[in-house]
């Protein structure tokens, strides 16, 4: 990232630094973040005055509050060296394969029975039902995206700012380096482009982002049964601990019912 970028917002931005990842030979400044928690107000101005900066903004969460290193963020525990661009991906063919995988009745370590497993994905069980249709948005993604920012500064305090150079969230993911669905797949730029495609889709957008968590705004969540299970099918497939792991029942219908006229989408990966 140009530290230059930063030129014009120095008036707005409160004391940071630039974080330089902490793998190859320290010539990688993965992102500017800020040194304290930012205010809840400054991630919607920065997207509504300064949206053509070319910078993404973040909250960035750390797993344990009383982390003096912010890591992963401050220690530079950041890989975008090992990224891929999101546009080398293609959203349907990702979900495909991972719904594959993880609906898969013969795997070696599944603690569910064959019936069980089938269970938590019917009705379609291991069958891809294909990707959700897209919903026309009745509130303007950037605003949901402006009011999700104020409700998370406000439930996580403690988030500091980051900047990275990008057009998208989706892609400020990648680029950054985040690592969060590691224990699934090393390359952040495959979660990224189905994340692109849900902004295309849903009008969602990339808020927040933890160690293994992510948080986006939904301009234009499902609000039929119909709608929700397509989408919930989507989530299972992009971060199935969210329901094998999640709230009680563990199952597609359940937490279609959830997110039915959501207007944030959150997930985690263990």
């Amino acid at each position: 990232m140009n530290p230059e970028l930063l030129l014009p917002l120095d008036a707005i931005l409160p004391p940071g630094q630039m974080i330089t990842s902490a793998e190859g030979n320290g010539d990688v400044q993965a992102l500017w973040l800020s040194d304290a928690a930012a205010a809840a107000e400054l991630w919607p101005r920065l997207r509504t005055e300064h949206a053509s900066s070319g910078l993404w903004p973040l909250l960035l969460d750390s797993r344990d509050p009383d982390d003096s290193e912010f890591r992963p963020w401050a220690s530079g525990e950041l890989i975008p060296g090992r990224m891929f661009s999101p546009k080398s991906h293609y959203p349907a063919e990702l979900l495909a394969t991972w719904w594959r995988d993880y609906t898969g009745i013969d795997q070696d370590d599944d603690v569910l029975t064959a019936d069980e497993r089938l269970a938590v994905t019917a009705p379609f069980g291991q069958t891809w039902p294909g990707l959700a249709p897209s919903i026309e948005p009745v509130i303007d993604p950037d605003e949901m995206a402006a009011d999700y920012a104020r409700v998370f500064a406000a439930r996580r305090p403690q988030s500091r700012l980051a900047l990275v150079a990008a057009v998208c969230g989706a892609d400020a993911l990648a680029v950054a380096g985040w690592d969060g669905p590691v224990n699934y797949d090393n390359d952040t730029a495959k979660y990224a482009a189905v994340v692109r495609d849900w902004g295309r889709r849903f009008g969602a957008r990339v808020v927040a982002v933890g160690s293994d968590t992510l948080h986006l705004s939904v301009a234009a969540p499902p609000t039929r049964t119909e709608e929700a299970l397509l989408v919930a099918a989507e989530h299972f497939a992009f971060c199935p601990d969210i329901i094998w792991q999640g709230a009680h029942p563990h199952t597609l219908a359940a937490y279609a019912e959830r997110i039915t006229d959501l207007n944030c989408w959150e997930f985690w990966w263990d």
